[in-house]
């Protein structure tokens, strides 16, 4: 448990003095500032939320994107860049979490003994799928025109808002699964490829619905949010070194203070979710992805 703390607070201050010596070599740090220091703010909301509901950080960055009328594919690239940063701040906190939970609270621990297996399903068929739909160039660029990118992602929020919603009323049984069957095995990985796709696209989908699936299978809330946060950290981190390789289209600036504050949120999320009930969890994660459904709508 000492160790881990160290690791962790190592980590932390390894990060810090790596921002400030970044920030202290560029050509005009202060008016860097001046110009895009709100950015750490929203770095900071949208990490806490992404890293608190397991829906990425796009879900935030992406309509903000594009009332600052980015590009399409800036937008993603930049959304993606950012997630490297609050996404992983959380799934390191959420992943310290889970290793202190076999000493500290035995039930919950057997809840979320399964992370392991999911994870090693999950990932993999993540990163194909949004391999296989970034590497199809021309398809990528068919979906990249701004009203079909808004339009999908206001219809992809809402529609998983709507299940997260059913399932709170549907699942009566508060008591939590803690075994994966053969269904879980085939979905998980079937959702991991179509999600991962998703994600190529929209820089969201594979967190939301690998957490909406383990809800409604009736996996212990946190456990899911959990889970949702790891995978997605690993296919961002898998999904910008296109957008690094062959679109060059990341926007430094915003990267640079909009990855600093979703640091600081994605350590601050996990606080928040565990201060809720499973019951208000879930409907604070659902009404907060279709509020920014309806808001990404083109019209």
């Amino acid at each position: 448990m000492t160790s881990l703390f160290l690791s962790a607070k190592s980590l932390k201050l390894t990060i810090i003095c790596v921002w400030f010596g970044i920030f202290i070599c560029l050509s005009q740090p202060w008016s860097l500032l001046q110009d895009y220091g709100a950015f750490a703010f929203l770095g900071v909301i949208g990490a806490i939320f992404a890293n608190a509901t397991g829906a990425g950080g796009g879900v935030v960055f992406m309509p903000f994107f594009n009332q600052l009328g980015f590009s399409v594919t800036t937008s993603v690239a930049t959304s993606f860049a950012i997630q490297c940063c609050g996404m992983t701040a959380g799934a390191l906190t959420w992943y310290a979490y889970f290793k202190q939970l076999k000493t500290v609270h035995l039930t919950e621990a057997q809840q979320w003994s399964v992370l392991p297996k999911v994870l090693m399903l999950v990932i993999p068929a993540s990163l194909i799928g949004l391999w296989l739909v970034q590497l199809n160039s021309q398809s990528l660029e068919q979906l990249s025109d701004p009203d079909t990118l808004h339009l999908g992602f206001g219809v992809f929020s809402m529609g998983l808002s709507l299940g997260i919603i059913t399932s709170v009323f549907w699942v009566k049984n508060q008591s939590f699964n803690t075994s994966l069957y053969s269904i879980d095995y085939v979905s998980l990985i079937i959702i991991g490829l179509i999600g991962g796709g998703i994600t190529a696209w929209l820089s969201i989908g594979v967190g939301e619905l690998i957490a909406v699936y383990l809800i409604i299978r009736r996996f212990n809330v946190t456990f899911a949010i959990a889970v949702a946060v790891i995978v997605s950290a690993f296919t961002v981190w898998a999904g910008v070194v296109y957008h690094l390789v062959v679109t060059g289209a990341v926007h430094w600036p915003v990267v640079l203070f909009a990855g600093a504050g979703a640091i600081i949120g994605g350590v601050l999320a996990k606080k928040l979710v565990l201060y809720f009930s499973p019951k208000n969890l879930k409907l604070f994660f659902a009404v907060w992805i279709f509020i920014l459904g309806v808001t990404s709508l083109p019209f």
